[in-house]
């Protein structure tokens, strides 16, 4: 392996015996990754398998689209007057640290192709409209019949969604390589109308604390929207009856825990003045909005990984917009994200 002598002068070299996950905006001329971010382990890959990525597929990855686009000049979030463009220059630049979140996992897309003030719908199967770049993988559904669903795991795949006209990128809560099984736990704390951010903060540090007593780390990321999602990473376990019924019950005892602050009850009517611990995410299909994934809302926020530090301060869900990409990259290289959303832990007894 060729290295610059300033990075390994008095290195000690192994055997490469661990895969590491890194998410970096740019490879140098000597090899040199800027604002390289570690994201964790990946126990899926062998040494053997990992190869170096070219130079210039990151430059192109970093800067500019991989995939044409067409209409660039469509305006997409019409209150803030941004394009499709601009939407798809955010997402080729945040590419390297959304792809660990979002690829590889069953996907739902929002897509908007006249803009987000106009008709929308989500697509997760495949209808062949996506070409190659984007991907399907066979999952038995309820009838048991096998459907594509829509998958992808590179900087093309995603562009061409985008290009497709997709703003929203939704996740289920499962890899590809096995559906059967949660990597995560999601509980998205969802406030009523009325209810302003202090309240959503106040109840995202007490969920952390009560998950931290059950031994589960947790990280919070903004959801854009509404409220913040509390995410626990889980190593890929559990099946599903058994996640849906931890969060289930969890849900339920968290509201009767403290009734004036938290429900989990289903009908809007019995949600006034609370916040809504939406469990649902935790079940077969459910998916939740991924970690920097533009919304189709005013101002074109999109979901942001926090720290619980940085939560103590945060004004809104929808802190972050598209054109804050190169805040956002610069971020993922800070001490205080790195590691977010890792974790080796498995479910525990409730």
């Amino acid at each position: 392996m060729k290295a610059p002598r300033t990075e390994t002068r008095g290195a000690h070299w192994i055997e490469p015996k661990l895969v590491a996950e890194i998410a970096f905006t740019e490879m140098t001329n000597d090899g040199t990754l800027r604002h390289p971010s570690y994201l964790g382990l990946r126990e899926d890959k062998k040494p053997e398998a990992v190869v170096i990525e070219s130079e210039a597929a990151v430059a192109e990855v970093a800067h500019a689209s991989p995939v044409p686009i067409s209409n660039p000049d469509r305006v997409i979030f019409p209150e803030a007057g941004l394009t499709k463009g601009e939407l798809a220059e955010y997402y080729a630049a945040v590419a390297p640290i959304m792809l660990p979140w979002a690829g590889s996992r069953p996907i739902s897309l929002v897509r908007c192709p006249q803009g987000r003030a106009k008709k929308c719908f989500f697509q997760k199967h495949d209808a062949g409209s996506f070409g190659d770049a984007v991907k399907q993988v066979a999952i038995e559904e309820k009838d048991g019949d096998n459907q594509p669903y829509l998958y992808m795991d590179t900087p093309e795949g995603l562009m061409t969604c985008v290009q497709m006209g997709t703003i929203e990128f939704h996740g289920w809560g499962a890899r590809i390589e096995d559906v059967e099984k949660a990597d995560r736990l999601v509980f998205d704390l969802d406030p009523d109308v009325g209810l302003d951010f202090d309240a959503v903060r106040s109840a995202a540090f007490q969920f952390r604390d009560i998950l931290k007593q059950m031994g589960l780390e947790t990280f919070p990321m903004l959801t854009g929207g509404k409220g913040v999602h509390v995410i626990a990473p889980l190593v890929p376990r559990a099946e599903w009856p058994e996640v849906k019924d931890f969060a289930h019950r969890l849900a339920r005892a968290i509201a009767q825990m403290d009734s004036d602050r938290f429900t989990a009850a289903l009908p809007k009517a019995q949600r006034k003045g609370r916040i809504f611990v939406d469990y649902l995410r935790n079940q077969r299909g459910a998916t939740a909005v991924m970690p920097f994934s533009a919304r189709a809302r005013e101002g074109a926020p999109v979901a942001a990984p926090i720290s619980w530090k940085e939560m103590e301060t945060i004004d809104k869900p929808s802190h972050f917009r598209i054109t804050d990409a190169k805040e956002l990259l610069k971020r993922a290289g800070l001490k205080a994200l790195q590691g977010w959303g890792r974790a080796d832990q498995t479910l525990p007894d409730l």
